[in-house]
């Protein structure tokens, strides 16, 4: 891309994309998702995520 060209949206087909590997923590140690069984699939699918709140006190 040249410098002097304007930014333009860049689009890939699927047969460009390369796959991300997902890793999580799991009873201490971190593991592949890959690698999991389809219980331990189906609860990292149902975990929720929160923000914890600063303590303005």
């Amino acid at each position: 891309m040249n410098a002097n060209q304007p930014n333009q949206d860049i689009t890939l087909d699927n047969a460009e994309r390369q796959p991300c590997e997902i890793w999580t923590r799991v009873m201490g140690y971190h593991r592949p998702y890959s690698s999991f069984n389809v219980g331990k699939k189906g609860e990292f699918n149902e975990r929720t995520y929160f923000v914890e709140q600063r303590n303005n006190g």
